[in-house]
């Protein structure tokens, strides 16, 4: 189980890391033709106006954020078409309908 762990571990980071590379370079693209200048490269700095800076954090990072998800859920399915089952961290928690506690009417 270890090492399935481990292989799990590394097949993960790199799906994650794949996604969020190829998304970082689309959006500095789009974000060049759409305001004809480059992202900045550091938001925190005081030299970037704000409203710049929140949307670049915004549109980055959610973006960034759902393509990760996107990929490491692919991964996911991969693994377990290959292994017959999920990756340890990934088994469902209570997310069944026969766990799901009992409600009173």
């Amino acid at each position: 189980m270890a090492s399935g762990s481990k292989v799990w571990s590394a097949f993960s980071l790199a799906a994650a890391i794949g996604a969020a590379t190829v998304m970082k370079k689309t959006l500095n693209t789009s974000w060049k033709a759409a305001t004809g200048k480059n992202p900045p490269a550091n938001p925190a700095d005081p030299d970037v106006d704000i409203w710049e800076a929140v949307m670049w954090a915004t549109v980055s990072g959610s973006l960034i954020g759902i393509a990760r998800m996107l990929a490491t859920r692919r991964a996911a399915h991969y693994y377990a078409r290959s292994t017959g089952h999920l990756p340890p961290d990934l088994r469902k928690d209570g997310q069944d309908a026969d766990k799901a506690p009992a409600t009173t009417s």
